[in-house]
């Protein structure tokens, strides 16, 4: 495991982003069975663009995801002081040298396991509450996340003011680890050839 220490959307960070699959996005690699995602082809295509041009793609925000944003604080404050512990900012995880893909971790605690926090609305935060276990859509973030740091815990955490914050413990899901690795493999080789073939053309 490689931590690049640097703050989070600093110039550091997007540049070492750039071109690279983040956990975050490993939903359009994979599906949650492990299967190629229909939105892969098109994520290739945008980080061979930021592979190139060293400029990341910006995504769609409004109002209530830049809230969002500037509520992490707030949330990280929060899961310490109910954990009693410490979150550790860094910047950029890589799993070893290669540098094929990472992921930008909400926090760590003691470098052992990971924390991964969301802002929803509070409808969103009361199905949440009630359904008590990690939503499908951060699945491949979470499971990716474990898989990049070789961690064996990444604590999920949805936090809306006014009710009750769900933290939940996601445990390492083997089978689907080994299916997400073989298509990230797949997908970075191809990823590999979009470049160079762009290379040439320029």
């Amino acid at each position: 495991m490689i931590i690049i220490e640097c703050d989070q959307r600093s110039e550091q960070w997007f540049s070492e982003k750039a071109g690279v699959p983040g956990s975050s996005s490993f939903d359009k690699i994979a599906t949650t069975k492990g299967e190629p995602s229909k939105q892969r082809t098109g994520y290739m295509h945008q980080l061979a663009a930021e592979a190139i041009t060293g400029r990341i793609e910006q995504g769609y925000t409004n109002a209530f995801m830049e809230e969002g944003t500037a509520r992490e604080d707030e949330s990280r404050g929060l899961y310490e002081l109910i954990k009693g512990v410490t979150v550790e900012q860094v910047g950029f995880i890589y799993p070893d040298e290669e540098k094929k893909y990472g992921c930008s971790p909400d926090g760590l605690i003691n470098r052992e396991r990971g924390l991964e926090m969301k802002n929803p609305l509070p409808k969103t935060q009361v199905a949440y509450l009630l359904k008590n276990e990690l939503p499908t859509d951060y699945f491949q973030q979470v499971q990716g996340s474990l898989f990049i740091t070789g961690f064996e815990r990444w604590d999920f955490m949805s936090y809306s003011p006014g009710l009750p914050p769900l933290i939940i413990p996601v445990y390492r899901d083997e089978p689907f680890i080994k299916k997400l690795k073989e298509e990230l493999d797949r997908f970075c080789f191809e990823l590999a050839g979009v470049i160079k073939k762009l290379k040439e053309l320029g």
